[in-house]
C-alpha cells in the first residue's frame, strides 16, 4: 500500500513538473501521442486498410519491369476449352499435357489445380455409369487403363508438383480426413509455428497421384480484409506441420529437392532457406510480390501444346505451373495494381520474384522505423508549434512530411522495402491540426481579453468595427455629422487636495468616477474619443451610423449627471461611517468629502473623423470647428450654474423631445461668429409639465427684455422666473444671478444703441 502510495506521488510530482515546464497542453499532446502509439501497435483494421492503400498507390505507380523469366503458364484458357472440350478434361489427357510439357524441356510443372476426386471420365466409370450399355462394349471398357493411373504414371516420369488447398473447418464438411505427409524441414531459431498462418486441414489429391509426385505444394492464400490480394505464404502451419506454398515447392523440387529450412528469431520468422538462398519473409511467413501488369507472353495455350502448335523449345529449362484463366472458371484476383488477374499468374509472379530476387520487402524493423518517426515528427510538432507562427508551423510540417513520404517512395523505388508513410503522416498531420487548434483558440481568447482591454479605451463597437475590416487601420478621415461632448469636473483642484497624502486613493476615486461616465456613453453607443485628466471627449454618428446621434448624447449626459449624483450621495454615506470611527481616534485629522460636479458640453456640426496621427501612432479622433465649439460650451457651464450646456444645432435637434431652455448669444473665446446657447434640464417628463413651460416663458421674456436693454423688465422677469422655477427644484440660482449681475453693470456702463445682445466670453 506504502508502495501505491510513493509511486502516485512520483507520477503527481512528474505530472507537475511537466507541466510547470511544459504546460498542459503540450503534456496532455504528448499523453495524446502515447495513446496513438499504443494503437499503432495493435494496428487496427483502418490502419492496416490505409497502409495498404499506400503500399497499393506506389505499387501502381511503379509496377515490376517485365523481364524473360523461364517461367511459364500452360493455360485452360478460353480457347482450350473451345478447342477440346468442357472442363474437367479427362486425366488422361492431362498426363498427355505433362508428357508433352516433359518433352518439350520443362524442369518441373506444378499444378495450380486439386485432383480430389476419382476421374468420372475413366473408362470403368463411364460403363459403371451407363449401366444401358451392350455388354461387350461395358466390358472393353473396364478393361481399359484407369486415368488416374494414367496420370500418376505420367507424374512418376517426370517432376511434378502437386497442389494442395487448405479448408478452414475439421468437422462437418468431409467424408474423410487425411493424414498429411510431413514435409522435410529444418528450424533455424525458436519455433516458427505461433507466427505462421494456421490451416487446421487440407483438400489433397488421390493417394495414387500424391505418391508418385515429386513434391505437394500448397496454394492457399488470403486475401486482406479489403479483398485484394497482396501477400502470400511462403511457408504456413497445416495439420499442425510445416508446409511450403506451391512456388517454393515448385522450386524446391526444381533445384534438387533438398528440404527447406524455416529461419526465426524472437519477433517472428526471418525467411526460408531454399535453393540454397534465403529468401526474406514478414514475421507470419508470407511475402509481399513485386508484380507487373498481367502479359501474355507467360501464358502458353493448353491447346496448342495438346496441337503442337507450340513453338519448339518454348518450354526448355521452364519451371511451368498449371492453372486456368477461363472466364467461366472463376479463378481471378484482385491485386495490388488495381486490376484482377488470374490466381496461376500470381503464383508465376510470386516464382518469379524468388528467381530474380525482387519480391518487395517488409523487415521486421519498419514498425520500429514507422514508430520512432511518429514519435520523432510529432515530438517536434508538440515542441515547437506554440511558439511558430502559423505560416511557419504549416511549411515546416509539410517540409517534413514531404520529406518523410519521399524517404518512403525512395525506399520502395530503389530497394523494394515497405515503409508505411500514411500512419506517421496522419499522426503528425493530426497533431498539426490539434495544437493549431489549441494555438487557436488561445488567440482566440487572447483576442478578446484584447479586444476588451481596447473597449475600455474605446468604443466597444469600433474595436467591432476594425476587427472585421483592419483596413480601417490607416491615416485618414471622413467628413461626418457628429454630435460630441466634452465634460470635465468642476473643482478638481479642492478634490485633489483632499487626497494630497494619497495619491493611490486619488487614483482610485477617478477611475470609479470616469467608469460611471465612460457607462453612461457607451450605453447609448458612443465612442469615447479620449480621457484628458478628469475631463473625457466622447461623440456619436462614428464609426457606426446612428441617425439618433443627438438625442443619444443627450440621454448620455442625463445619465452622467444622474450617476454621478448617486456616486456622491454614496460617498457621503461612507464618510459619515468614517467620521464615527475617527470620533474614537482623536489623533486621526479629520477628511472632508467634496462633491464631485461635472460640466458637460454638446455640439452638433460637421467634422472630419477617423485615424489622425503620424504612421506609426494614431487616434481615432474628430477634428472640425464644432469639435472647439463643444469644449467651449462645457466650459461655459461653470459661468452660467448649469450642468449641461447645448449648442444650437443640438437643441434645434433636442428641444421637441427634452426640456431645453434657452440661456444665452456668446461668442466664445477664439470665434467671432456668435452663439445661441441652451440649457438641458431635463429629458420629456421634465418638458411636459406645464409649470415648466410658464419658466420657458417667462425665460423667454426675460431674455427678449434684455437684449432690448429695458433692464426693468428684465429684472422683473427675473423675479417672476425665481419664483417660477420653485416649484421644478431647477438648479438655476447661478443662473438667475449672473444675470442679475450683469444687468447692474450694464445699468452703470450701458452698451450703446447698437448692441446686439452677445455676451462676449473671455474665459475657455
Amino acid at each position: 500500500m506504502g508502495q501505491l502510495i510513493v509511486s502516485g506521488r512520483v507520477i503527481t510530482e512528474m505530472t507537475q513538473w511537466l507541466s510547470k515546464w511544459f504546460g498542459w497542453v503540450r503534456v496532455l499532446a504528448f499523453f495524446g501521442l502515447l495513446c496513438g502509439l499504443a494503437i499503432r501497435v495493435g494496428d487496427p483494421q483502418p490502419l492496416a486498410t490505409l497502409r495498404n492503400a499506400t503500399f497499393d498507390l506506389y505499387h501502381q505507380s511503379k509496377p515490376r519491369d517485365l523481364t524473360p523469366m523461364p517461367v511459364s503458364i500452360l493455360d485452360v484458357d478460353d480457347r482450350s476449352i473451345e478447342e477440346i472440350g468442357q472442363w474437367p478434361w479427362p486425366r488422361s489427357r492431362i498426363a498427355e499435357m505433362v508428357t508433352r510439357a516433359t518433352e518439350q524441356g520443362a524442369v518441373a510443372i506444378g499444378f495450380d489445380i486439386v485432383f480430389a476426386e476419382p476421374d468420372r471420365l475413366s473408362p470403368a466409370r463411364i460403363a459403371q455409369d451407363n449401366p444401358d450399355l451392350p455388354p461387350d462394349l461395358a466390358e472393353g471398357l473396364k478393361k481399359l487403363p484407369d486415368n488416374d493411373s494414367v496420370l500418376a504414371a505420367a507424374f512418376a516420369t517426370s517432376r511434378v508438383i502437386v497442389g494442395q488447398a487448405s479448408v478452414r473447418t475439421t468437422a462437418g464438411n468431409r467424408a474423410e480426413k487425411r493424414e498429411m505427409a510431413p514435409a522435410a524441414h529444418a528450424t533455424i531459431g525458436p519455433d516458427p509455428t505461433p507466427y505462421l498462418i494456421k490451416f487446421p486441414d487440407i483438400v489433397q489429391n488421390l493417394p495414387e497421384l500424391e505418391a508418385t509426385a515429386a513434391g505437394r505444394g500448397m496454394f492457399s492464400a488470403r486475401p486482406d480484409p479489403d479483398g485484394v490480394y497482396r501477400r502470400v505464404p511462403l511457408v504456413m502451419s497445416v495439420q499442425g506441420q510445416i508446409r511450403l506454398g506451391l512456388t517454393p515447392e515448385l522450386l524446391r523440387v526444381a533445384t534438387g529437392g533438398q528440404p527447406f529450412a524455416v529461419r526465426s528469431n524472437d519477433a517472428g520468422i526471418e525467411g526460408v532457406v531454399l535453393a540454397r538462398q534465403l529468401i526474406p519473409t514478414a514475421r507470419d511467413g508470407t511475402v509481399w510480390p513485386y508484380l507487373t501488369p498481367s502479359s501474355r507472353s507467360r501464358y502458353i495455350s493448353a491447346a496448342d501444346l495438346l496441337k503442337d502448335r507450340m513453338p519448339q523449345g518454348r518450354l526448355a529449362g521452364h519451371l511451368v505451373l498449371v492453372g486456368t484463366s477461363a472466364i467461366g472458371l472463376e479463378d481471378f484476383r484482385a491485386t495490388p495494381l488495381g486490376v484482377a488477374m488470374a490466381g496461376v499468374e500470381i503464383h508465376a509472379q510470386v516464382l518469379e520474384n524468388i528467381m530474380a530476387k525482387t519480391l518487395l520487402l517488409r523487415p521486421n524493423y519498419t514498425i520500429a522505423i514507422e514508430l520512432v518517426t511518429t514519435l520523432v515528427l510529432c515530438g517536434l510538432v508538440i515542441l515547437f508549434a506554440p511558439r511558430l507562427s502559423a505560416r511557419l508551423l504549416i511549411s515546416s510540417s509539410f517540409v517534413l512530411l514531404a520529406g518523410y513520404v519521399g524517404t518512403s517512395y525512395y525506399l520502395f523505388y530503389d530497394k523494394r522495402i515497405l515503409l508505411d508513410a500514411s500512419f506517421p503522416v496522419i499522426a503528425t498531420a493530426t497533431a498539426v491540426m490539434l495544437i493549431s487548434t489549441v494555438n487557436y483558440l488561445r488567440e482566440e481568447r487572447q483576442r478578446r481579453e484584447i479586444r476588451s482591454a481596447f473597449g475600455q479605451y474605446v468604443s466597444r463597437d469600433l474595436v467591432d468595427q476594425l476587427s472585421r475590416n483592419q483596413g480601417k487601420l490607416t491615416l485618414g478621415g471622413e467628413s461626418r455629422q457628429l454630435t460630441l461632448l466634452f465634460s470635465d469636473v468642476r473643482g478638481f483642484t479642492a478634490i485633489a487636495e483632499e487626497f494630497r497624502d494619497d495619491p493611490e486613493a486619488l487614483t482610485l476615486l477617478m477611475n470609479k468616477f470616469l467608469t460611471i461616465l465612460s457607462r453612461a456613453i457607451m450605453e447609448q453607443k458612443g465612442t469615447i474619443d479620449k480621457f484628458m485628466g478628469d475631463a473625457v471627449m466622447a461623440f456619436w454618428n462614428a464609426p457606426l451610423d446612428n441617425d439618433d446621434h443627438a438625442r443619444a448624447t443627450c440621454r448620455a449626459a442625463l445619465k452622467m449627471i444622474a450617476d454621478v449624483d448617486k456616486f456622491n450621495k454614496e460617498r457621503l454615506r461612507e464618510q459619515k461611517r468614517k467620521r464615527v470611527a475617527q470620533r474614537a481616534d482623536k489623533r486621526r485629522p479629520w477628511t472632508k468629502v467634496h462633491k464631485i460636479n461635472v460640466g458637460i458640453g454638446i455640439n452638433t456640426g460637421q467634422c472630419v473623423v477617423g485615424n489622425m496621427g503620424s504612421d506609426t501612432r494614431f487616434d481615432y479622433t474628430a477634428l472640425g470647428d464644432p469639435v472647439n465649439v463643444a469644449s467651449r460650451l462645457e466650459g461655459q457651464s461653470r459661468y452660467y450654474g448649469l450642468a449641461i450646456i447645448l449648442g444650437n444645432a443640438t437643441a434645434q435637434e433636442v428641444m421637441s423631445e427634452f426640456a431645453v431652455m434657452e440661456l444665452d448669444r456668446v461668442r466664445v473665446v477664439g470665434k467671432e461668429v456668435p452663439e445661441t446657447i441652451f440649457a438641458l434640464l431635463g429629458a420629456e417628463d421634465l418638458r411636459r409639465i406645464p409649470s415648466f413651460q410658464k419658466v420657458l416663458v417667462t425665460n423667454a421674456g426675460m431674455l427678449s427684455a434684455y437684449r432690448e436693454q429695458d433692464w426693468d423688465r428684465a429684472e422683473a422677469l427675473l423675479e417672476q422666473l425665481t419664483v417660477d422655477v420653485q416649484p421644478l427644484d431647477l438648479q438655476l440660482k447661478a443662473y438667475l444671478e449672473m444675470y442679475r449681475s450683469r444687468i447692474a453693470d450694464l445699468r452703470v456702463d450701458p452698451p450703446g444703441p447698437d448692441w446686439d445682445g452677445v455676451f462676449a466670453s473671455t474665459k475657455k
